[in-house]
């Protein structure tokens, strides 16, 4: 009998029925929700609702399912609708007509609500592992390989040189932002709905406070309206997966990229690389596309759900009970993602001489060739119009790198300079030489030494920094 069908008269239409299931998605919150009827018999206990004989019989039925549902033993029934019905039905059946009196007090608007943020808490739990995880992955190979230098693009173009640790660290600092955001998620999401009923709040003098400490929840929900249609806490989870995703997926761009023959900067380990059915020579970093490719499946949950509640009137709706497929999937696929990127980054082989060969080229140097004028005394604009100039004329001469030049060129010109300091400067003993320094890699390299710039100093910093936020956790 369902049970909710007093008073209607008729079946349900047979489309209808199945058309309004959603055992198959709800079934993952069967823990959560004998948990959250484990501590809903107790309060009904403590408000005088069931007797102390009740309680310890439900208490135990619903045990011993809990104990079934992990197990794997347990089998749906489609005619049910859904894990609360489900699970509510195998406990009648087993501890007799007591079963009837666990839904006292509450609507499967609250109920499912409850499940829900205790699975999603769940959730960030998970997810904090795995970030931290793939944080680690990137601190190792920094650690292993970072004094490798990396030509910095922009506008994905040669821009200036950096160390390959730099690189990789400002993944960490995404991943921090991310790791960020499902704590602020979990603290938002950490409140009890048990107790608002339906709509308008249980009719029955329970202690909400006492059962939400008993669930791990930091506090009660303060309106019952709001409670059981409030669905933010889902759109921050998936929030904070479509940018987890996004960050995941501009590393798999690189990485594609990178192993391609023609950079060579990293090779993929065959563990991490598939083949091609028609083309022998093929390796490809098919893990990093598919992170890559999955991201815009996170990205249109995100959307779905905004799109889904923002027509909604208060209070709950049945369209709510699409928030879960899109949120378990969403977080599945984070999940999945993470571990699979944290195996592709653990096992990467770098190629440093070909990254190196690569930063010298596009004249990444210049930028740090200006400052040295700057810093004796040319103003910058009239230090980047020079500089520019060398740039030119290196590559009219066909010469590679700025530190190629000959100690005629850099005289000339700064002696052809319209600044006065400038042109002073090409009569000082030693300077071609000094600006040579300037322009070589690791001239360009130390010259960044600010907070969270590229020289090695600071960038053994930063690697310091992370490692010790993720020793602490």
């Amino acid at each position: 009998m369902r049970l909710w069908g007093g008073r209607f008269a008729a079946e349900a239409d047979e489309q209808v029925a199945a058309f309004g299931r959603s055992i198959d998605v709800d079934a993952e919150l069967a823990l959560d929700d004998l948990d959250g009827s484990i501590a809903h018999v107790r309060g009904l206990g403590r408000a005088g609702l069931l007797t102390t004989d009740e309680v310890a019989t439900l208490e135990q039925g619903l045990v011993a399912l809990r104990a079934d549902v992990e197990s794997g033993s347990i089998t749906w029934d489609p005619a049910l609708e859904d894990v609360h019905l489900n699970l509510e039905t195998m406990l009648t059946e087993r501890v007799g007509t007591v079963g009837g009196k666990l839904h006292t007090g509450r609507s499967r608007n609250d109920q499912v609500a409850t499940d829900l943020r205790l699975w999603s808490r769940r959730a960030c739990d998970r997810l904090d592992v795995a970030l931290v995880a793939m944080e680690r992955a990137l601190v190792e190979l920094a650690e292993r390989d970072g004094d490798a230098v990396l030509p910095g693009t922009t506008h994905i173009q040669p821009a200036q040189p950096v160390l390959f640790a730099h690189h990789l660290l400002a993944y960490v600092e995404m991943l921090e932002r991310d790791r960020d955001r499902f704590v602020a998620a979990r603290r938002r999401l950490n409140v009890s709905p048990l107790g608002s009923g339906a709509l308008a709040g249980a009719g029955y003098p329970l202690d909400r406070e006492a059962t939400a400490a008993e669930l791990g929840f930091d506090a009660v929900s303060r309106n019952s309206m709001d409670a059981t249609s409030d669905r933010d806490f889902v759109v921050d989870m998936l929030a904070g997966a479509a940018l987890a995703m996004v960050h995941l997926s501009r590393l798999a761009e690189e990485l594609t990229w990178w192993s391609n023959p023609r950079f060579g900067f990293v090779r993929v380990s065959d563990a991490f690389s598939t083949g091609s059915s028609m083309m022998p020579n093929k390796k490809n970093p098919d893990p990093a596309e598919l992170v890559r490719g999955r991201t815009a499946g996170v990205i249109g949950s995100l959307a779905a759900m905004l799109t889904l509640i923002k027509g909604l009137p208060l209070a709950y709706q049945r369209d709510l009970q699409e928030d879960k497929a899109p949120l378990f999937a969403s977080i599945a696929t984070l999940e999945a993602s993470l571990a699979v990127m944290a195996g592709v980054v653990e096992t990467l082989l770098v190629d440093p001489e070909r990254m190196r060969d690569a930063a010298e080229e596009g004249y990444t140097t210049a930028t740090a060739l200006a400052d040295e004028l700057v810093r004796r005394g040319v103003p910058f604009r009239a230090a980047h119009h020079i500089v520019g100039g060398l740039v030119g004329g290196a590559e009219a001469e066909g010469v590679r790198t700025l530190a190629g030049l000959p100690d005629e060129a850099y005289r000339a010109a700064l002696d052809g300079s319209d600044d006065p300091t400038a042109r002073n400067l090409a009569g000082v003993k030693g300077i071609a030489r000094a600006l040579r320094e300037a322009a070589t890699v690791e001239g360009s390299l130390a010259a960044a030494d600010v907070t969270g710039g590229t020289a090695p100093s600071r960038v053994a910093d930063q690697l310091a920094a992370a490692k010790a936020r993720l020793q602490a956790g």
